[in-house]
């Protein structure tokens, strides 16, 4: 893209089609004249009392507490420079506008005309009532870090300049990791500072907080390398001032374990890279152009480490990967400040994070077959979802237990639900599910192996020990495929066509064809059957050589449904198997039947798919609340579908009276309590969340299924089939692997359930 485009892109992003990027937007309700007079006057005046009696209160009743002021005098801006407070207040909404996206914290830019520090520090103690916490933002040095020492010493509140502490954050927690790959370390390491700003002092300090050795560091300014015989140095330079008999960076990089870059771009030549240390470590984060280029580093050395603040190459030192966090965790523990034990807690937890298993949708964002931890990802991508519910919680225990919190968090599951439930990642009833299945990881088919995603999915299963994957497929597919993830695990795969499964394709052909002998099936068709992979997974898990299944990824619903009913008997008592869907949406986990199997199913047919679905909701960890949906409520019509309806309710009630379960009944009150509650009062659903929805016949449950998925954004885990004696689930064409995972902790707890079961009788 042209520059002149980019200017363009950019100035219209920000006039159209309203200018700037934030807004504010009421969070209760304002309709009638009774909200406007609770929300105003006379109602406000309530509050407004309670706060005189007791300033604590104001956390209570109004936004303090999830409310950061980003302040800033403009004088040093992204790498703009001095260009003033108005200038300066585009980049300050885009700091508001991450704080909401990434940790949903609300935020004021605020924007000082005030150079002179006494008169900034006041202005900002003036205003300090309105927030939970400050940030400082884009403040020049050495004036930042006075300004930024005085309000953390006046205010109650967190105060953290991020232009400082962020980058020391992220890249130290990137260092840290560099380090342990390339085996060194920190005590040990030469490292070179080029820049001598707020970033790079804070940087500094914090890599010796780590563990660096002071007379191992080498700082340069835009003089060359800061040395004791320099005269008029500020007090933070001369804090990092050498005796060593070096000049200038060039002879400073010379066997250099580490560059620090955060000065501007192109100062450092290849020469300069070739004259350090084996194994070298090079953060050049100088934006927009970095000291070197990602591309010509990595070209000029093969055995180096490379960072930038460049969203387009690997290992990008990004801000945004601290400071809504960091905020999150001491605005969550009401921290009277962000103290250095909070940000060493930030550094662990970012960089433990980059070691774990990477969401697909991480890799899907940035494009990536499979990310981990290595030389090109030493630190977390920024949309990671894990960020939200990792980085707070270790903040939050920091300001605990360093003394700092005047609200600690004592229950620590319940503290990761609500971070989630801010940002929307993940459910409780997945984590539920995904840590029911470690407890006892059962074998798992993955029928399509030779598949990258099907693959991809196995090894998060086996990684994250939900399971333990079978691999079935093309086995020279399957180990190219595996090299490529670098899915190093030595797991079972299985090709059954090749000539090593003659006999047990044999086997399984036998006791296919005297189950199928009397309804067309011949012995040689039974063989050439086995030779197909759902046929041979279905038989693995039918002779107890595994314990469940999943497929469906690559073909069409039907065709792999065949062989699953035609191989997997149903359990006791099924009149037909049933399949139903878990969605997880902003009213919380709804399972939607029958989506998938039953056309028409008729009034006992459905009793028997709500039973079944209940049973599942259970296994979930839910109390099932059951509605049967209609056009027509409770006996509004006659029509041959209401009275379906009515029918299988009654038989529900009748067979199983402890279950919440009614209808006939519209869906818009099924899922509006208190619309239910003022119109059928006598429904066993008044006062209950519905988390169960029953439709008349397929063809509303699978449109209203997908229309949900697609509209909303729904997650969904399904189709789950209901009613067969094994762990057995069939997907949707082209399924994700997220969904998937989830299918396979699906099987994994329905074979521990299974397993229990039969242990009882």
């Amino acid at each position: 893209m042209s520059e002149s485009r980019k200017r363009r892109e950019a100035l219209l992003y920000h006039a159209k089609p309203s200018p700037g990027k934030i807004s504010v937007v009421p969070t209760k309700k304002y309709a009638t004249q009774h909200d406007l007079s609770l929300a105003y006057s006379p109602g406000v005046a309530e509050p407004c009392l309670e706060i005189a009696k007791n300033k604590e209160n104001v956390y209570r009743y109004t936004a303090k507490g999830n409310l950061v002021a980003v302040i800033s005098n403009g004088t040093a801006v992204l790498g703009l420079g001095d260009i003033g407070p108005e200038a300066s207040k585009p980049v300050m909404e885009g700091k508001g506008l991450l704080f909401k996206i990434f940790a949903d914290i609300d935020v004021f830019d605020i924007e000082v005309d005030a150079t002179d520090i006494d008169k900034f520090v006041e202005t900002v103690k003036a205003i300090a009532p309105t927030f939970g916490g400050i940030n400082l933002e884009d403040i020049k040095a050495p004036e930042a870090f006075e300004i930024e020492r005085r309000l953390k010493e006046e205010l109650d509140i967190p105060v953290m300049h991020d232009d400082q502490h962020g980058t020391a954050i992220i890249s130290a927690a990137a260092l840290k990791n560099a380090l342990e790959i390339n085996g060194k370390n920190i005590e040990d390491v030469q490292i070179v500072v080029n820049g001598a700003g707020a970033a790079a002092i804070s940087c500094t300090r914090l890599y010796l907080a780590l563990g660096a050795k002071r007379e191992n560091v080498i700082m340069c300014d835009s003089k060359g390398v800061i040395r004791k015989s320099r005269e008029n140095l500020t007090e933070q330079k001369a804090e990092f001032a050498t005796d060593r008999d070096v000049d200038s960076l060039e002879e400073a990089m010379n066997n250099a374990d580490v560059f620090i870059g955060l000065s501007k771009g192109n100062v450092v030549s290849p020469e300069m890279l070739l004259s350090m240390a084996k194994n070298p470590i090079v953060f050049a984060m100088a934006n927009p152009e970095p000291e070197i280029s990602y591309d010509l580093a990595v070209a000029t050395r093969d055995d180096i480490i490379m960072a930038t603040g460049r969203s387009d190459n690997p290992n990008q030192v990004n801000n945004v990967l601290g400071f809504p966090f960091i905020f999150r965790g001491a605005l969550d523990v009401r921290a009277t400040k962000i103290n250095e034990e909070m940000k060493m807690a930030a550094v662990h937890a970012l960089a433990d994070l980059a070691k774990k298993s990477v969401p697909e949708q991480v890799n899907i964002v940035y494009d990536e077959i499979s990310l981990s931890f290595g030389k090109e990802y030493i630190i977390p991508k920024p949309f990671d979802p894990r960020l939200i519910y990792e980085i707070p919680p270790a903040i939050a225990k920091a300001a605990m237990d360093s003394g700092v919190a005047q609200q600690p968090i004592e229950d620590w599951d319940r503290y990761r639900d609500s971070l989630m439930d801010r940002s929307g990642s993940g459910s409780k009833e997945v984590r539920i599910l995904h840590n029911r299945a470690r407890t006892n990881p059962k074998k798992i088919i993955f029928a399509e192996a030779d598949h990258l995603d099907v693959l991809k999915a196995a090894q998060r299963v086996y990684d994250e020990k939900i399971g333990i994957p079978i691999l079935l497929g093309n086995k020279e597919i399957i180990l190219e495929l595996k090299q490529e993830l670098g899915f190093e695990a030595d797991v079972t795969i299985i090709d059954p066509k090749t000539p090593e499964e003659k006999e047990r394709r044999l086997r399984f052909a036998e006791k296919f064809w005297k189950t199928r002998q009397r309804k067309g099936i011949t012995l040689l068709e039974a063989q050439k059957w086995m030779r197909e992979r759902n046929y041979f997974a279905a038989m693995m898990v039918n002779e107890g050589e595994a314990d469940g299944l999943i497929t469906g990824y690559s073909r069409p619903y039907p065709s792999v449904v065949k062989p699953i009913l035609e191989l997997i008997e149903k359990d006791r008592g099924v009149l037909k198997v049933a399949a139903t869907n878990l969605l997880l949406t902003k009213q919380g986990p709804m399972f939607l039947s029958d989506t998938t199997i039953n056309i028409n199913p008729n009034a006992k047919e459905l009793a028997k798919i709500t039973h079944y679905t209940s049973i599942l909701a259970r296994m979930f960890g839910m109390k099932p609340n059951v509605a049967m949906l209609s056009f027509s409520n409770f006996g509004s019509t006659k029509s041959e579908t209401s009275v379906k309806i009515r029918e299988a309710v009654e038989y529900m009630h009748e067979h199983y009276p402890d279950l919440v379960v009614d209808g006939e009944i519209q869906a818009d009150f099924a899922l509006n309590e208190e619309l239910l509650s003022k119109e059928f009062s006598f429904s066993k659903l008044k006062g209950k969340k519905v988390n169960v929805l029953i439709f008349p016949n397929l063809e509303s449950a699978n449109i209203t299924y997908k229309l949900m998925k697609q509209v909303n954004g729904a997650e969904s885990i399904g189709p789950i089939l209901l009613g067969l004696s094994k762990p057995v689930h069939v997907l949707q064409l082209d399924a994700s692997v997220d969904e998937m995972v989830n299918m396979a902790a699906v099987a994994v707890v329905d074979a521990q359930e299974r397993e229990k079961r039969n242990l009882n009788n």
